[in-house]
């Protein structure tokens, strides 16, 4: 795959994505957003990948944000498209795939960056990277799923004080909220991504998928997640997968998933 904003190469079945604009810090712009959305569906549709690293170029930053540029003279009807564009090509897109994304933060994570790494399902932070929604400042609200992901992450007092104060936190007070699930030195974070990869993908393909669309439930408003629950893992017993874990199980051996 060859993108102009992106790095993106399948190692070992697992997708790692870059986004490469270091010299602007990685901000999100329209082509970086469409690229985006096309290594999602690439990576939902391709076998071979069990599951994928975000992360984005350079030490400095994961995303720093959207391309202001972009849409500063836009109008109402033009924001909200703008927004709901990207909720449902990307950020909603990441958070319904069936392959985990794990978001590797290496340095700043603002606005849209911190957007992007909520919509993915495991969070590693390098311990220097700082987060925040400052959209406030720019007399706007985050607008790709930041209240609301944010306020499933971490509570609805810490949310509101986040967004409405603008402040930064830091990797370690992101671990300490449940914003993040880990907190490494830059030299360790990607190695630590791979690592929970590593273990994802000795797992039952189908069984992980079913397992995220479970945990989505929980937070779905309007939908009964255990019904989902009860629903996916009666859908496990007609997988193949479900008879190649019992049988490596019960005969003390390594499973083989194929995901079917």
């Amino acid at each position: 795959m060859s993108y102009q904003n992106l790095l993106s190469e399948i190692k070992a079945n697992i997708l790692y994505v870059t986004i490469n604009r270091e010299s602007k810090l990685n901000a999100l712009n329209k082509e970086t957003l469409a690229e985006l959305a096309d290594v999602i569906s690439f990576a939902a549709k391709t076998e071979e990948v069990r599951g994928v690293l975000l992360t984005g170029a350079g030490e400095k930053a994961f995303v720093a944000g959207a391309d202001i540029s972009e849409f500063s003279s836009y109008s109402t009807e033009q924001g909200e498209a703008l927004a709901r564009s990207g909720q449902v090509n990307v950020f909603d897109a990441i958070e319904n795939s069936t392959k985990p994304f794990v978001a590797a933060i290496n340095g700043f994570a603002l606005g849209g960056g911190l957007e992007l790494a909520m919509a993915c399902h495991i969070r590693v932070a390098a311990d220097t990277a700082k987060m925040g929604l400052p959209e406030v400042t720019l007399g706007l609200i985050p607008g790709y799923g930041g209240t609301q992901r944010l306020t499933r992450l971490v509570g609805k007092g810490r949310a509101a004080e986040l967004i409405t104060t603008a402040d930064m936190i830091t990797a370690d007070r992101a671990e300490k909220i449940g914003l993040v699930n880990h907190v490494v030195p830059q030299t360790e974070l990607i190695g630590k991504a791979e690592e929970i990869l590593n273990k994802i993908k000795q797992r039952a393909p189908l069984a992980i998928a079913a397992a995220i669309r479970a945990v989505n439930a929980a937070v779905n408003e309007g939908v009964n997640g255990f019904e989902v629950e009860m629903d996916e893992f009666g859908k496990c017993f007609g997988t193949q997968d479900f008879k190649e874990g019992v049988g490596a199980f019960l005969e003390k051996r390594r499973s083989d998933f194929k995901g079917r």
